[in-house]
C-alpha cells in the first residue's frame, strides 16, 4: 500500500496520525486557536470553514486561509466544508460548494481539502481532478450522523472513493450499539486488508465509537481526530491524552 506524504508528515505508516480542528467563528479565533497548537501533538490541522462566519466571502476565506497557513507553519492543512447533511453548520449551494473548494485548491495555502462523495459523482471527479492539478491532496469523505451502514456498504463506499482516485478515503458513523463499533471496524479491516491501496480513515462515532479512534493502527485507518480547543464532532477526545493511548498501541503493534 502506497503512503501520503503532506509536507513533512507521511500518513499511512507507523501511528495513526492526528488530525485537530479549528472551529473558530472570526479570523481572530481562528488565529488564537492555531497559536496553540505548537505545543499540542497536532499532525495535521483541519479548518472547518462552515463554522465560520464569512465563509460565503471568498476574499475573506482567501485572506484567513492565508494567515492561517503562516501561522501553522509546516503543519499540513486540510481545508473542509462540511455540509449541513452532513453534520456540518451550514447550507451550501452545489456551486457555491464547487467554486469555494476550487478557489482553496488553487490558492497554495492548503494542502488537502475534504469532498464530500455524495456531492454528485461528476462533482466529485471534477474537484479530485482540479485538486491534483495543484498539487493539493484529496480527502473524499462520507458522514452519516443518524446510523452505521451495513459492513458491505461501508466497504462499498470507501471502494469507490478510492476509484474517484481520492488520496484518503474517508468514513465517520454513528454506532446505535456497541455491535455498530464493531461493523465499522471489521469493515476498515477488511478494507484495508483486500482492496485498499493508499491510506483510508474511518471512524465511529460518539463516546460508544472512541475505541475506533483509537485502534485504527491495528484495524487499518491511517489518520484520527482529536480535539484542541473544541470537539468538531461527537466523541473527539483531548489530543494529548489521544496521542498518549496511541503510542502505547503503536510499541505493541
Amino acid at each position: 500500500m502506497k503512503t501520503i506524504q503532506i509536507r513533512n508528515i507521511t500518513i499511512g505508516e507507523g501511528r495513526p496520525k492526528i488530525c485537530v480542528p479549528v472551529v473558530g467563528q472570526t479570523e481572530e479565533d481562528i488565529l488564537r486557536e492555531a497559536a496553540g497548537f505548537a505545543s499540542l501533538p497536532v499532525d495535521v490541522v483541519e479548518w472547518r470553514a462552515d463554522w465560520f462566519q464569512d465563509v460565503f466571502d471568498t476574499e475573506k476565506v482567501l485572506h484567513t486561509a492565508k494567515a492561517l497557513r503562516s501561522a501553522l507553519g509546516e503543519l499540513p492543512l486540510l481545508f473542509t466544508f462540511r455540509t449541513a447533511k452532513e453534520g456540518g453548520e451550514k447550507e451550501i449551494s452545489a456551486e457555491a460548494y464547487r467554486k469555494l473548494n476550487l478557489a482553496l485548491a488553487a490558492s497554495g495555502f492548503v494542502d488537502l481539502i475534504d469532498v464530500e462523495l455524495f456531492s454528485g459523482d461528476e462533482l466529485v471527479k471534477e474537484l479530485i481532478r482540479e485538486a491534483h492539478s495543484h498539487g493539493v491532496k484529496v480527502i473524499a469523505s462520507n458522514h452519516d450522523f443518524h446510523k452505521t451502514p451495513s459492513k458491505e456498504e461501508l466497504i462499498h463506499r470507501l471502494r469507490l472513493m478510492q476509484d474517484f482516485d481520492a488520496d484518503l478515503p474517508k468514513i465517520a458513523v454513528m454506532p446505535t450499539c456497541r455491535q455498530d463499533v464493531l461493523t465499522l471496524l471489521s469493515a476498515t479491516l477488511e478494507m484495508a486488508e483486500t482492496y485498499a491501496d493508499r491510506p483510508i480513515i474511518t471512524m465511529s462515532m460518539s463516546g460508544t465509537g472512541v475505541i475506533s479512534r483509537l485502534t485504527g493502527e491495528f484495524f487499518g485507518s491511517a489518520l484520527t481526530f482529536g480535539a484542541a480547543a473544541k470537539a468538531s464532532a461527537p466523541g473527539q477526545i483531548p489530543v494529548s491524552e489521544l496521542e498518549t493511548v496511541l503510542s502505547v498501541i503503536h510499541k505493541s503493534c
